[in-house]
């Protein structure tokens, strides 16, 4: 499988259109399936049911109507909801947290249930038969001892979805402010990111890093726009057809541009290999989480530089996000950071991605923060603690040292900016940091 199909599956279900057209299709089918079933006579036994009341074709059809019409209402509210939740949450914690959103299944499937039970009513509507009208064929006139023709068990099943529809529509109501929330906003990114981190180096407790490319020849871009997905089996699968070596000099996430090297190939004819390893790749306007961890990381970054912003001023959604970016960073640090990208770990691989130590993950997360994280007596502290708790887990020195650095570098900004009071609180717990911790 190429990587622009891998990615397309994986984007096509984080679109607000994929389960709302699933959901119809499936309306629709269980709206002829359950017409046929009254058709055929399948449901006579309902007549003998004392507690249900047949229903007659005018009562049958004002209901559906009533269902329909009340179905695609709640679905623009729930649409237009949806929409002034993630403009809130864009604007005001990152516009990249859109495809947080975009992709959120409470929402997905909410609206997707609406839209599925309206196209249900709305089709077994046209099967109700008034009583003054002449059947269309036999099994119509001998489907029901009734006059005109009312299916009464597919009347039963939109009485069940639209039970089905109040409970979404409650689900729904609590689930947008929920989710909405910042703890709520982070506690989703960290979860996702410490996931993807674990399936990217699924080995723990061995402090290799990655292996370093080989060079060779280099391949340039053929396009502009962000890597959104490597397809490295595909890739291997190719370098061992040729017996080179590739050393990609880009990752997930990163920004190419024509003729931009963007691998280096070892030992195989570019023009026998070019077009090949060029649908391993997908390009895209925008970063994606799918192979990503760093974009996920940036997430947190940009929320916690957000709220030490002077406009803003919120230390404390700063701490929340130094909280998630500090577990995720003492995960990294317990784990090999050799992928896994062959079926086995780089030694045998022909395929080297673009190394990620731990010092790289490192400066993307404490070390892009620490600067507004410094003007903030608060956050300041909070970080010293947050990089001693993620050191706790790590037993390798070297990295365990990337650590301290980061708290030095924060020292050095924090007497830039605090002053007073503040400065001395902070060299206290400095002190307090190093004596405990190191």
């Amino acid at each position: 499988m190429t990587a622009d199909i891998r990615f397309f599956w994986a984007r096509l279900n984080a679109n607000y259109w994929f389960y709302p057209a699933l959901f119809s299709i499936i309306g629709g089918v269980l709206a002829f399936v359950m017409v046929w079933i009254d058709r055929a006579g399948f449901a006579e036994f309902l007549n003998e049911v004392d507690w249900i009341v047949p229903a007659r074709p005018q009562g049958a059809a004002n209901m559906l109507t009533v269902m329909a019409g009340s179905m695609i209402g709640v679905a623009s509210t729930v649409f237009s909801i949806t929409i002034a939740a993630v403009a809130y949450a864009s604007g005001n914690y990152g516009p990249r947290l859109l495809t947080n959103f975009m992709e959120d299944r409470g929402n997905q499937l909410s609206l997707a249930t609406f839209i599925g039970s309206f196209v249900y009513a709305l089709i077994v509507l046209r099967a109700v038969r008034a009583e003054d009208e002449t059947p269309a064929a036999a099994a119509d006139a001998a489907a029901t001892a009734l006059p005109g023709f009312t299916p009464q068990l597919s009347l039963l099943v939109a009485y069940a979805l639209m039970g089905l529809c109040v409970a979404v529509l409650v689900f729904f109501l609590n689930h947008i402010p929920s989710s909405i929330r910042i703890n709520k906003v982070l506690e989703g990114i960290g979860e996702r990111l410490l996931d993807a981190i674990r399936e990217t180096y699924p080995v723990e407790d061995e402090f290799r890093d990655a292996l370093q490319p080989k060079g060779g020849e280099a391949l340039t871009a053929w396009d502009t726009g962000y890597v959104q997905l490597i397809d490295f089996d595909d890739l291997a699968r190719i370098a061992r057809k040729c017996g080179g070596t590739f050393s990609l000099r880009v990752r997930t996430g990163d920004f190419v541009h024509r003729d931009m090297p963007f691998m280096d190939v070892d030992g195989c004819s570019h023009e026998d290999i070019e077009d090949r390893v060029r649908d391993c790749f997908t390009l895209g306007s925008t970063r994606t989480p799918e192979q990503d961890p760093q974009f996920l990381i940036d997430e947190l970054v940009e929320i916690g530089l957000r709220a030490l912003s002077p406009g803003i001023n919120d230390p404390f959604t700063a701490i929340n996000a130094l909280h998630w970016l500090g577990a995720a960073t003492a995960e990294i640090g317990r784990r090999d950071l050799r992928k896994e990208i062959c079926g086995q770990d780089g030694e045998g691989c022909p395929v080297i991605p673009l190394p990620d130590d731990f010092d790289h993950y490192v400066s993307r997360g404490f070390g892009a923060m620490r600067s507004a994280v410094a003007a903030s007596p608060i956050a300041a502290e909070v970080m010293l603690d947050t990089l001693a708790n993620a050191a706790m887990p790590i037993r390798d020195e070297k990295r365990q040292a990337l650590l301290k650095e980061q708290a030095e570098k924060l020292a050095q900004q924090a007497r830039l900016t605090l002053v007073g009071p503040d400065l001395e609180r902070f060299e206290d717990h400095l002190t307090e940091f190093n004596r405990t911790f190191w």
